[in-house]
């Protein structure tokens, strides 16, 4: 019975090597090693990072916010509350808020859809449901623009109070 265990075992992984092709020598072995010049050190494509050699573009939008973090204070128990940030476009291109999304599916994000020109004001407005929610609270909505960085980050925070007891 070990016998058959043991033969069954062989063939399937001699089975899984089936499609290789035989490797010749230590050439072969080493051949995956040479192919990435630098392994211990891969470069990694981040559109967000401007890279050492590469000049940010003067021309970019800039979108700068009056507070990038607002406090709600205390929140009342399966209440909506909501709060407009206020940005300005201090670059020299039209800014496009190409998405913004929230660390939490009870935060909602939603903002100005049309280009903002330069020295223009746009807004994004976030609403928090504390509906299921008790205790101290703190949000993050990511918003995507054709900025450098490409990522602006904005904070909510607040206390959702306890529920009273009827």
């Amino acid at each position: 019975m070990k016998h058959q265990i043991f033969l069954a075992a062989a063939l399937l992984l001699g089975a899984c090597n089936r499609d290789k092709a035989p490797e010749a020598g230590t050439a072969g072995i080493n051949a995956a090693a040479t192919v990435e010049t630098d392994a211990a050190n891969p470069t990694v494509d981040n559109p967000n990072v401007v890279s050492d050699n590469e000049t940010p573009n003067p021309n970019a939008p800039v979108m700068k916010f009056a507070e990038a973090e607002f406090d709600f204070g205390d929140i009342q128990p399966d209440s909506k509350v909501h709060h407009t940030f206020t940005f300005t476009n201090t670059g020299k291109s039209p800014l496009l808020i190409e998405d913004a999304t929230a660390s939490c599916g009870c935060t909602t994000p939603s903002w100005t859809k049309e280009p903002v020109a330069p020295g223009a004001e746009g807004k994004m407005e976030v609403q928090f449901d504390s509906r299921g929610k008790q205790g101290i609270i703190s949000k993050q909505v990511a918003i995507r623009a054709n900025t450098q960085p490409s990522i602006t980050t904005l904070l909510i925070k607040g206390n959702v109070l306890t529920p009273k007891a009827n």
